[in-house]
């Protein structure tokens, strides 16, 4: 198959198209803008590979994004390319309403395009699979989760710039006929992850003796999904899914903040212990303004309908992250040197 990935030099991005490459044989074009969160070498490997092309192009440019279904002809489409980042969306709204609600929307009108274009055969095999997040649906009291007939309820510049892409999604599918999936997914953690996100942020502060720091009172409940397991879901979505259909996409894995950071604590602790633990380098700081104080995913209805589960169980695989970051610095040293050095985003806006 011949698949058009966007955002595919980010972090769930990479971990998808290398599993679409490497591990089931597929024909990946990787449209992406290199904006400060991508990170091409996550995709060295398949530097030689004839079955992947890297092409540089920002989604909100309707030629450039034109041109790449011209060009490649894909038979999907997997839409992942965002802006992610709350604290940042805080700062600068602007920047995630041009993303992700202009750029889903460039996105659509591309594909719609290329479809239109299709014969009968290749249009019914034809999806655009919309990636998005559990955050569109606010905040749940406790020991509830979300549903795919939960109401929609952003809380912050991110979560709402994403909502809004989402009904774009479905409103291509009802009015002009685009085969739509739409998926929602809880917190991702693994290896290749932009370090201005909670665990890998915390992994390298560790690695460096700095303070760990913690929002509030460190209790807000996220479910964690591994990126991989996260890809195979994508994957199983695209394959199986139902047209028009939304799945939600968890690690049945829900932790709140403070025990995913002395989760981390005790990974280093045995492998790379020191004088003393680890623990002792968490503070706590300043909320972030709007901190939504759980999100959980049922995902009962990827489960049942298309035969996925999250494989990864969540201590032991965040141990294993732990220790990606520990055997690849020069994949994260540049950043850290570079673009991102660690500093606190998302109290001045």
């Amino acid at each position: 198959m011949r698949i058009l990935v966007t955002g595919g030099c980010g972090f769930i991005g990479s971990a998808l198209v290398l599993h679409l490459v490497n591990d089931l044989g597929h024909d990946v074009c990787t449209l992406d803008a290199m904006t400060y969160a991508a990170n091409p070498v996550s995709l060295a490997p398949l530097a030689d590979n004839p079955r992947h092309r890297l092409v540089e192009a920002d989604i909100c440019d309707r030629a450039a994004v034109q041109k790449a279904f011209a060009d490649f002809k894909p038979e999907a489409v997997m839409h992942l390319a965002a802006e992610s980042h709350v604290d940042r969306s805080i700062t600068d709204p602007g920047a995630f309403v041009r993303t992700n609600v202009i750029g889903t929307q460039t996105m659509l009108d591309g594909a719609r395009g290329h479809y239109e274009t299709l014969p009968e055969a290749q249009k019914k095999a034809f999806r655009f699979l919309h990636v998005s997040t559990d955050e569109v649906y606010g905040s749940l009291p406790p020991d509830a989760f979300f549903t795919e007939e939960s109401r929609y309820d952003p809380r912050s510049p991110y979560s709402a710039s994403k909502a809004a892409s989402d009904h774009l999604a479905r409103a291509w599918h009802e009015t002009y006929g685009l085969p739509v999936l739409v998926t929602n997914c809880s917190n991702n953690y693994g290896p290749r992850h932009f370090p201005e996100k909670l665990i890998p942020l915390m992994i390298l502060n560790a690695l460096e003796g700095k303070k760990l720091p913690v929002y509030g009172d460190g209790l807000n409940e996220r479910d964690w999904i591994h990126v991989e397991d996260h890809a195979r879901g994508l994957v199983a979505v695209l394959e199986r899914g139902r047209i028009g259909e939304t799945y939600l996409l968890g690690g049945r894995a829900v932790r709140n903040n403070l025990a995913v950071v002395k989760a981390l604590c005790a990974a280093f602790d045995r492998l790379r212990p020191q004088g003393a633990p680890h623990e002792q380098l968490i503070s706590f700081v300043a909320d972030r303004p709007g901190h939504d104080r759980r999100y959980a995913i049922d995902c009962t209805k990827a489960e049942t309908e298309l035969g996925w589960r999250p494989q990864k169980t969540f201590e032991q695989a965040l141990e294993e992250t732990v220790a990606w970051y520990l055997g690849n610095e020069g994949w994260w040293r540049p950043i850290r040197e570079g673009r991102y050095k660690g500093e606190r985003l998302g109290l001045n806006g």
